[in-house]
Protein backbone atom coordinates (compact mmCIF):
# COMPACT_ATOMS: atom_id res chain seq x y z
CA UNK A 1 0.00 0.00 0.00
CA UNK A 2 1.28 3.73 -1.09
CA UNK A 3 2.02 5.89 1.60
CA UNK A 4 -1.17 8.21 3.12
CA UNK A 5 -2.41 10.42 5.44
CA UNK A 6 -1.01 9.89 8.45
CA UNK A 7 -3.54 10.17 11.88
CA UNK A 8 -1.71 10.36 15.23
CA UNK A 9 -3.78 10.46 18.78
CA UNK A 10 -3.06 9.79 22.29
CA UNK A 11 -5.24 7.11 24.35
CA UNK A 12 -7.53 8.75 26.50
CA UNK A 13 -8.19 7.80 30.15
CA UNK A 14 -11.62 5.58 29.33
CA UNK A 15 -9.34 4.14 26.50
CA UNK A 16 -6.76 2.49 28.82
CA UNK A 17 -6.63 -1.28 28.29
CA UNK A 18 -8.17 -1.69 25.37
CA UNK A 19 -6.84 -3.82 22.44
CA UNK A 20 -5.57 -1.45 19.55
CA UNK A 21 -7.56 -2.72 16.80
CA UNK A 22 -10.63 -2.22 19.57
CA UNK A 23 -9.77 1.75 19.74
CA UNK A 24 -8.69 2.19 15.63
CA UNK A 25 -12.40 1.24 15.03
CA UNK A 26 -13.57 3.77 18.03
CA UNK A 27 -11.08 6.11 16.45
CA UNK A 28 -11.09 5.98 12.78
CA UNK A 29 -15.31 4.35 12.57
CA UNK A 30 -14.47 5.70 8.59
CA UNK A 31 -13.05 1.87 8.45
CA UNK A 32 -13.76 -1.83 9.19
CA UNK A 33 -12.41 -3.74 12.00
CA UNK A 34 -11.20 -6.06 9.75
CA UNK A 35 -9.40 -3.00 7.52
CA UNK A 36 -7.59 -1.51 10.46
CA UNK A 37 -6.23 -5.19 11.59
CA UNK A 38 -4.94 -5.74 8.41
CA UNK A 39 -3.31 -2.07 8.67
CA UNK A 40 -1.63 -3.54 11.70
CA UNK A 41 -0.01 -6.19 10.49
CA UNK A 42 1.33 -4.93 7.65
CA UNK A 43 3.00 -2.38 9.98
CA UNK A 44 1.40 0.47 9.39
CA UNK A 45 0.42 1.12 13.31
CA UNK A 46 2.63 2.57 15.87
CA UNK A 47 2.79 3.06 19.50
CA UNK A 48 5.03 5.35 21.23
CA UNK A 49 6.60 5.59 17.87
CA UNK A 50 7.66 1.47 17.73
CA UNK A 51 5.61 -0.17 15.19
CA UNK A 52 3.38 -2.52 16.33
CA UNK A 53 1.59 -5.76 14.45
CA UNK A 54 -0.67 -7.31 16.74
CA UNK A 55 -4.29 -6.05 17.02
CA UNK A 56 -4.95 -7.45 20.47
CA UNK A 57 -2.11 -5.39 22.11
CA UNK A 58 -3.37 -3.60 25.54
CA UNK A 59 -2.26 0.15 25.36
CA UNK A 60 -1.90 2.21 28.12
CA UNK A 61 -3.11 5.99 28.89
CA UNK A 62 -0.91 8.36 27.10
CA UNK A 63 0.70 6.47 24.89
CA UNK A 64 0.76 7.70 21.70
CA UNK A 65 -0.90 5.94 18.44
CA UNK A 66 0.05 6.73 14.46
CA UNK A 67 -1.69 5.23 11.51
CA UNK A 68 -0.30 5.59 8.56
CA UNK A 69 -3.62 5.05 6.17
CA UNK A 70 -3.09 3.98 2.22
CA UNK A 71 -4.16 6.35 -0.33
CA UNK A 72 -7.23 5.25 -1.76
CA UNK A 73 -10.20 3.42 -0.12
CA UNK A 74 -10.59 0.08 -0.62
CA UNK A 75 -14.35 0.37 -1.85
CA UNK A 76 -16.26 2.95 -2.80
CA UNK A 77 -20.19 2.47 -2.46
CA UNK A 78 -22.58 3.67 -5.12
CA UNK A 79 -24.07 6.65 -5.30
CA UNK A 80 -28.20 6.51 -4.32
CA UNK A 81 -31.05 9.56 -3.95
CA UNK A 82 -30.68 11.09 -0.90
CA UNK A 83 -34.39 11.50 1.19
CA UNK A 84 -33.64 11.96 5.13
CA UNK A 85 -34.75 14.81 7.01
CA UNK A 86 -32.08 16.95 7.40
CA UNK A 87 -31.90 18.47 11.42
CA UNK A 88 -28.73 20.52 11.08
CA UNK A 89 -25.79 21.00 7.66
CA UNK A 90 -23.22 23.45 7.64
CA UNK A 91 -20.15 23.18 5.72
CA UNK A 92 -18.21 20.41 7.79
CA UNK A 93 -21.09 18.15 9.69
CA UNK A 94 -24.80 17.46 8.40
CA UNK A 95 -27.35 16.00 10.82
CA UNK A 96 -30.18 13.62 9.65
CA UNK A 97 -33.12 11.70 11.40
CA UNK A 98 -32.37 8.19 9.99
CA UNK A 99 -35.33 6.19 9.78
CA UNK A 100 -36.28 3.06 11.19
CA UNK A 101 -35.08 -0.24 8.39
CA UNK A 102 -32.08 2.09 7.02
CA UNK A 103 -28.38 0.71 7.65
CA UNK A 104 -25.97 3.34 8.35
CA UNK A 105 -23.10 1.87 6.03
CA UNK A 106 -22.28 -0.86 3.84
CA UNK A 107 -21.20 -4.23 5.54
CA UNK A 108 -21.74 -7.86 4.88
CA UNK A 109 -24.90 -8.72 2.84
CA UNK A 110 -25.91 -5.20 2.64
CA UNK A 111 -24.49 -2.87 -0.19
CA UNK A 112 -27.25 -0.59 -1.21
CA UNK A 113 -29.89 1.70 0.52
CA UNK A 114 -28.04 3.11 3.24
CA UNK A 115 -27.24 6.14 4.63
CA UNK A 116 -23.25 6.26 3.27
CA UNK A 117 -24.89 5.19 -0.16
CA UNK A 118 -27.44 8.07 -0.10
CA UNK A 119 -24.58 10.45 1.22
CA UNK A 120 -22.60 9.86 -2.62
CA UNK A 121 -25.37 10.62 -3.79
CA UNK A 122 -26.08 13.80 -2.27
CA UNK A 123 -22.32 14.73 -2.13
CA UNK A 124 -20.84 13.52 -5.68
CA UNK A 125 -16.94 14.28 -4.28
CA UNK A 126 -17.33 12.88 -0.72
CA UNK A 127 -15.78 9.23 -1.64
CA UNK A 128 -12.55 11.18 -3.07
CA UNK A 129 -12.30 13.74 -0.42
CA UNK A 130 -12.21 10.94 2.13
CA UNK A 131 -8.43 9.38 1.18
CA UNK A 132 -9.27 6.26 2.75
CA UNK A 133 -12.50 5.74 3.40
CA UNK A 134 -13.15 2.24 2.72
CA UNK A 135 -17.40 1.72 2.77
CA UNK A 136 -17.94 4.50 5.74
CA UNK A 137 -17.07 8.10 4.45
CA UNK A 138 -18.22 10.41 7.06
CA UNK A 139 -19.66 7.96 9.75
CA UNK A 140 -18.65 9.03 13.00
CA UNK A 141 -21.19 6.77 15.14
CA UNK A 142 -23.74 4.12 14.32
CA UNK A 143 -27.32 3.39 15.05
CA UNK A 144 -29.18 -0.02 14.50
CA UNK A 145 -30.79 -0.44 11.29
CA UNK A 146 -34.19 -0.53 13.05
CA UNK A 147 -33.79 2.46 15.48
CA UNK A 148 -34.60 5.57 14.47
CA UNK A 149 -32.97 9.30 15.26
CA UNK A 150 -30.28 11.65 15.75
CA UNK A 151 -27.41 10.51 13.27
CA UNK A 152 -24.22 12.99 12.79
CA UNK A 153 -22.13 12.91 9.69
CA UNK A 154 -18.77 14.16 8.83
CA UNK A 155 -18.52 16.49 5.82
CA UNK A 156 -14.44 16.18 5.56
CA UNK A 157 -11.90 14.16 6.91
CA UNK A 158 -10.68 16.58 9.54
CA UNK A 159 -14.33 16.83 11.03
CA UNK A 160 -14.80 12.66 10.88
CA UNK A 161 -11.32 12.89 13.02
CA UNK A 162 -12.63 15.16 15.49
CA UNK A 163 -15.97 13.69 15.66
CA UNK A 164 -15.61 10.62 16.21
CA UNK A 165 -12.83 11.50 19.10
CA UNK A 166 -15.37 13.30 20.70
CA UNK A 167 -17.58 9.89 21.00
CA UNK A 168 -14.85 8.22 21.97
CA UNK A 169 -13.79 10.24 24.88
CA UNK A 170 -17.07 11.01 26.04
CA UNK A 171 -17.82 14.44 24.87
CA UNK A 172 -21.23 13.53 23.79
CA UNK A 173 -24.54 13.40 25.83
CA UNK A 174 -26.74 10.84 24.30
CA UNK A 175 -30.62 10.44 25.11
CA UNK A 176 -33.28 8.01 23.52
CA UNK A 177 -37.10 7.35 23.94
CA UNK A 178 -37.47 3.61 24.25
CA UNK A 179 -40.93 1.80 24.86
CA UNK A 180 -40.91 -0.96 27.08
CA UNK A 181 -42.76 -3.86 27.62
CA UNK A 182 -43.79 -3.53 31.38
CA UNK A 183 -43.48 -1.35 33.76
CA UNK A 184 -40.31 -0.97 36.28
CA UNK A 185 -40.72 -0.86 39.56
CA UNK A 186 -37.99 2.06 40.40
CA UNK A 187 -39.31 5.50 38.19
CA UNK A 188 -35.42 6.19 37.53
CA UNK A 189 -32.37 3.48 37.80
CA UNK A 190 -28.44 3.62 36.82
CA UNK A 191 -27.64 0.56 35.29
CA UNK A 192 -23.54 -0.43 35.05
CA UNK A 193 -22.51 -3.82 33.81
CA UNK A 194 -19.99 -5.37 31.69
CA UNK A 195 -21.47 -6.34 28.11
CA UNK A 196 -19.67 -8.06 25.82
CA UNK A 197 -20.26 -10.97 23.00
CA UNK A 198 -23.16 -13.47 24.29
CA UNK A 199 -20.99 -16.77 24.76
CA UNK A 200 -23.77 -19.03 22.38
CA UNK A 201 -25.56 -16.65 20.08
CA UNK A 202 -22.29 -14.96 18.52
CA UNK A 203 -25.22 -12.28 16.57
CA UNK A 204 -26.23 -10.85 20.09
CA UNK A 205 -24.30 -8.98 23.10
CA UNK A 206 -24.94 -9.70 26.70
CA UNK A 207 -24.40 -9.26 30.22
CA UNK A 208 -21.26 -10.76 31.03
CA UNK A 209 -18.65 -11.33 34.27
CA UNK A 210 -15.80 -10.89 32.65
CA UNK A 211 -14.37 -10.31 29.07
CA UNK A 212 -16.60 -7.65 28.60
CA UNK A 213 -16.77 -3.67 28.55
CA UNK A 214 -17.91 -1.41 31.30
CA UNK A 215 -21.46 -0.05 30.35
CA UNK A 216 -23.52 2.35 31.94
CA UNK A 217 -27.14 3.31 30.72
CA UNK A 218 -29.61 5.89 33.27
CA UNK A 219 -33.26 5.56 32.84
CA UNK A 220 -36.28 7.64 33.28
CA UNK A 221 -39.76 6.65 33.40
CA UNK A 222 -42.05 9.23 31.52
CA UNK A 223 -45.44 7.52 31.48
CA UNK A 224 -47.22 3.63 31.77
CA UNK A 225 -50.68 2.47 29.91
CA UNK A 226 -52.24 -0.90 29.31
CA UNK A 227 -52.39 -1.49 25.76
CA UNK A 228 -54.14 -4.49 24.68
CA UNK A 229 -54.49 -6.00 27.92
CA UNK A 230 -50.38 -5.25 28.86
CA UNK A 231 -48.48 -3.08 30.25
CA UNK A 232 -46.30 -0.95 28.76
CA UNK A 233 -44.04 2.08 29.69
CA UNK A 234 -42.08 5.09 27.77
CA UNK A 235 -38.52 5.66 29.18
CA UNK A 236 -35.90 8.49 28.73
CA UNK A 237 -32.81 6.57 28.81
CA UNK A 238 -29.24 8.21 28.75
CA UNK A 239 -26.10 6.41 27.97
CA UNK A 240 -22.65 7.13 28.96
CA UNK A 241 -20.97 4.58 27.03
CA UNK A 242 -21.94 3.30 23.33
CA UNK A 243 -21.58 -0.43 23.50
CA UNK A 244 -23.25 -2.32 20.75
CA UNK A 245 -26.66 -2.86 21.86
CA UNK A 246 -26.64 -1.35 24.72
CA UNK A 247 -30.03 -0.07 25.73
CA UNK A 248 -31.63 -3.34 24.46
CA UNK A 249 -29.19 -5.46 26.44
CA UNK A 250 -29.51 -3.65 29.51
CA UNK A 251 -33.92 -3.26 29.39
CA UNK A 252 -33.71 -6.94 28.38
CA UNK A 253 -31.91 -7.63 31.44
CA UNK A 254 -33.79 -5.95 33.99
CA UNK A 255 -36.82 -7.73 32.48
CA UNK A 256 -38.59 -4.89 30.31
CA UNK A 257 -37.57 -5.28 27.13
CA UNK A 258 -37.92 -2.62 24.31
CA UNK A 259 -41.07 -3.45 22.54
CA UNK A 260 -40.61 -5.15 19.02
CA UNK A 261 -37.61 -6.23 19.95
CA UNK A 262 -37.62 -10.17 19.47
CA UNK A 263 -33.69 -10.39 19.53
CA UNK A 264 -33.56 -10.11 23.31
CA UNK A 265 -37.54 -9.87 24.52
CA UNK A 266 -38.19 -12.88 22.28
CA UNK A 267 -42.47 -13.22 22.08
CA UNK A 268 -42.71 -10.79 25.17
CA UNK A 269 -41.85 -7.77 22.49
CA UNK A 270 -44.23 -8.63 19.97
CA UNK A 271 -48.02 -6.76 19.89
CA UNK A 272 -49.92 -6.69 16.44
CA UNK A 273 -49.13 -3.59 14.41
CA UNK A 274 -45.45 -3.46 15.65
CA UNK A 275 -42.55 -4.57 13.37
CA UNK A 276 -39.29 -3.27 15.01
CA UNK A 277 -37.97 -2.16 18.07
CA UNK A 278 -39.48 1.15 19.44
CA UNK A 279 -36.49 2.57 19.87
CA UNK A 280 -35.40 6.25 18.83
CA UNK A 281 -32.37 8.39 19.17
CA UNK A 282 -33.58 11.34 20.33
CA UNK A 283 -31.37 13.79 21.76
CA UNK A 284 -27.53 14.33 21.14
CA UNK A 285 -25.05 17.17 22.37
CA UNK A 286 -21.92 17.44 20.97
CA UNK A 287 -19.16 19.95 20.40
CA UNK A 288 -18.70 21.58 16.59
CA UNK A 289 -16.07 19.75 15.10
CA UNK A 290 -14.56 23.26 14.03
CA UNK A 291 -15.51 25.51 17.06
CA UNK A 292 -15.58 23.61 19.46
CA UNK A 293 -19.61 25.16 20.68
CA UNK A 294 -21.64 22.55 22.04
CA UNK A 295 -24.18 21.64 19.70
CA UNK A 296 -27.81 20.26 20.72
CA UNK A 297 -29.72 18.59 18.37
CA UNK A 298 -33.83 16.31 18.68
CA UNK A 299 -35.18 14.18 16.23
CA UNK A 300 -38.72 14.62 16.31
CA UNK A 301 -40.32 10.64 16.72
CA UNK A 302 -41.53 8.91 13.66
CA UNK A 303 -45.21 8.04 13.15
CA UNK A 304 -44.85 4.53 13.77
CA UNK A 305 -43.51 4.82 17.34
CA UNK A 306 -45.76 8.35 17.71
CA UNK A 307 -48.75 6.20 18.31
CA UNK A 308 -47.83 4.15 21.27
CA UNK A 309 -46.21 7.54 22.72
CA UNK A 310 -49.37 9.06 22.90
CA UNK A 311 -51.06 6.35 24.54
CA UNK A 312 -48.26 5.79 27.00
CA UNK A 313 -47.57 9.19 27.72
CA UNK A 314 -50.70 10.76 27.59
CA UNK A 315 -51.08 14.93 27.50
CA UNK A 316 -47.02 14.71 27.87
CA UNK A 317 -47.30 13.28 24.18
CA UNK A 318 -46.78 16.34 22.10
CA UNK A 319 -43.51 17.07 23.91
CA UNK A 320 -42.10 13.89 22.94
CA UNK A 321 -43.76 14.03 19.03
Amino acid sequence: MAQGKRIEFRVAENQGKSRLDKILAEMIPSSSRSFLQKLIRDHRVSVDGVPCDVPRRLLTIGEKVQVLLPEEADTTPSAENFAFPILFEDEVMLVINKPSGVVVHPGAGTHEGTVVNALLGRYPDMATRFDCSDSRPGIVHRLDKETSGVLVIAKTPEAQFKLSRSFAERETSKTYLAILCGIPAKASQEITTLIGRHPVNRKKMAVVERNGKTAVSRYRLLGSAEIGGRNFSLAEVAIATGRTHQIRVHMAHLGFPVLGDALYGGNKTHLDGIDRQMLHAWKLVIPHPLTGEEMKFTAPIPEDMAKAVKTIAGEKADYFC
